[in-house]
């Protein structure tokens, strides 16, 4: 298989790149730190293409398109992995910067990478989309606001999707992890190394490799098989009461 994944430059990306070269399959491995994917390729070899490219720029991804080797082309799995969070504010103090770039990573970048691989997959009549969002698009909490909802929207881009290629042989899947350390998300979320630290404190967290083990066997299921939505959480974490706010009598 050539697969093609965003966002590898570290995390959850990263981890799917080494899963699936590990296994013998090409891997596009994109991000815009190329000293990142420079790394990764040595580690991994030959079985793994280091690509510069920005998910929130169309002439970048087509770029990174147009500019793959002849025998790079046919890509079978698309791994739209990159993505970010940024702040815990409540909405009326949130940045509407952070807001944006949530929006045009986690949202755009990701309907945009799809829209543009996607019609040779339809064409050929194979492929796989693999999209990660996150427990976050179905469970609301304080402080999630734009990034909650842009996990929302990437998991009903995936189910329509699902809904548009039925009757093909491309397949359309969604991964949405819960709580997951070992990766930059909470760094960058918080920019704050020791605050990020804390979130993990006293609990087992997610893996990397274990978001790259699960988008394995999800790729390398039978070619009738589809898997519409696999949630994950850590045995650490689980469902509470709802909120209720009681103000003082």
């Amino acid at each position: 298989m050539i697969v093609f994944v965003t966002g590898a430059t570290s995390g959850f990306g990263a981890g799917i790149a080494r899963k699936f070269a590990q296994h013998g399959h090409k891997v596009i491995a994109t991000g815009r730190r190329e000293e990142r994917l420079q790394a990764l390729a040595a580690e991994c070899g030959t079985n793994v293409l280091p690509v510069v490219m920005d998910v929130t720029s169309q002439q970048s991804i087509q770029a990174a398109l147009d500019n793959l080797p002849a025998d790079w082309r046919e890509i079978d799995v698309l791994v739209n992995n990159a993505g970010l969070a940024l702040g815990v504010k409540p909405a009326h103090e949130a940045s509407l910067a952070q807001w944006e770039t949530m929006i045009a990573t986690n949202c755009q970048g990701l309907a945009t990478v799809t829209r543009l691989i996607l019609p040779d997959m339809v064409k050929r009549d194979r492929g796989h989309i693999i999209n990660i969002s996150s427990s976050a698009g179905a469970y609301a909490y304080p402080g999630a606001n734009v990034y909650g909802a842009s996990k929302a929207f990437v998991d009903q881009f995936s189910k329509n999707l699902r809904a548009d290629l039925a009757g093909t042989n491309v397949r359309s899947s969604n991964i949405a992890p819960g709580l997951a350390g070992g990766t930059e998300f909470s760094n960058v979320r918080l920019n704050d190394d020791a605050a990020a630290a804390k979130v993990y404190e006293g609990t087992t967290p997610l893996t990397a490799e274990d978001i790259a083990e699960s988008a394995y066997w999800i790729a390398t299921l039978p070619a009738h098989v589809n898997i519409n939505h696999l949630e994950i959480m850590p045995t650490c974490q689980g469902f509470g009461p709802l909120f209720i706010k009681r103000h003082p009598t």
